[in-house]
């Protein structure tokens, strides 16, 4: 009940109603926490080529120091050779600052990580330092789901807010980079006038996300299958519709899972529950991606199962 998201003092009501045994919410704490060496040796198993890295972070309340702070959930999600993915590992930390985001990425690289062809996240200076500094010859990519996000807070009207996701969409649904180009000159254009910030923006930011059509090898790769969001753990890709899009981050599916199950305990006693209960949520949600229906046909030459 613990790693589904109840509430320790939720258990024990559970508990003493079905068995008539009373135990303090302390005491389902101390059991949870025999989960730590499993999750442990989760963390830290050995990992192998993996072409597509997908990095994120959510934010916590955490008790530090007899204070409540913001610690950082960084996790890494992985695409592999046989187009499944899986989360491949997650660390708590005190902030998104590079040196916590590159003790993440080297523990990774020490852990066997490599083959990368693409890693993807959001444009975070900690992480874009990190990032640099521990695989500086791997392609990058801003998270198309980000930059959908971060446009909203230039969009001067609200009822233009559905009007300017559906055109910066149909940049990442181009059919190749040259249609992307110039579909996003197009839009940057039509929103000089009414929207300058938003267009300026858009302009400088927007060719961030479509790093991926820029190699003819990720290109065969995406035209081959267009990648779902992460919503589903289930469903299988949709009919292939571009060259240019690329894999989301685990904002979708594995955060917002994380955040249903945390959202029982609006302030962690401190970061070792919150590792656990993340790692544990994490842990679930990897083994059901393993197995699932294959995530994305890493070969162009196959057509993509219905």
């Amino acid at each position: 009940m613990y790693v589904q998201g109840v509430s320790t003092r939720k258990v024990a009501a559970v508990l003493e109603e079905l068995c008539g045994t009373s135990v303090s919410s302390t005491h389902v704490s101390h059991c949870a926490a025999r989960l730590d060496a499993e999750l442990e040796s989760w963390r830290s198993r050995p990992l192998a080529a993996f072409p597509y890295v997908l990095l994120d972070a959510r934010y916590e309340k955490v008790r530090h120091g007899g204070r409540v702070i913001d610690c950082a959930v960084l996790i890494a999600l992985g695409i592999g050779p046989d187009g499944r993915r899986q989360i491949l590992g997650a660390s708590v930390a005190l902030s998104e600052a590079e040196v916590h985001w590159r003790d993440f990425l080297q523990s990774l690289q020490k852990r066997g990580l490599c083959g990368l062809q693409l890693l993807v996240s959001d444009d975070h200076a900690g992480l874009a330092a990190a990032r640099r500094a521990v695989f500086p010859a791997v392609p990058w990519q801003r998270c198309q789901f980000h930059l959908q996000q971060n446009a909203q807070a230039y969009v001067p009207r609200l009822e233009l807010r559905a009007k300017v996701a559906a055109d910066i969409r149909s940049v990442f649904l181009a059919p190749d980079r040259p249609h992307a180009q110039a579909r996003l000159q197009e839009i940057v254009a039509a929103y000089a006038t009414i929207a300058p910030k938003l267009s300026a923006w858009m302009e400088e930011n927007l060719p961030q996300g479509l790093m991926a059509a820029s190699a003819a090898t990720l290109r065969a790769v995406f035209q081959t299958v267009y990648l779902a969001p992460l919503d589903s753990l289930s469903s299988s890709c949709p009919p292939p519709t571009s060259a240019v899009c690329a894999p989301p981050t685990p904002s979708n599916a594995s955060t917002l899972e994380l955040k249903r199950r945390t959202r029982v305990a609006p302030i962690f006693p401190n970061e070792a529950s919150l590792l656990r209960l993340t790692s544990a949520v994490l842990n679930e949600i990897s083994d059901n991606w393993l197995s699932s229906k294959i995530y994305l046909d890493m070969n162009p030459s196959t057509p993509p199962s219905a």
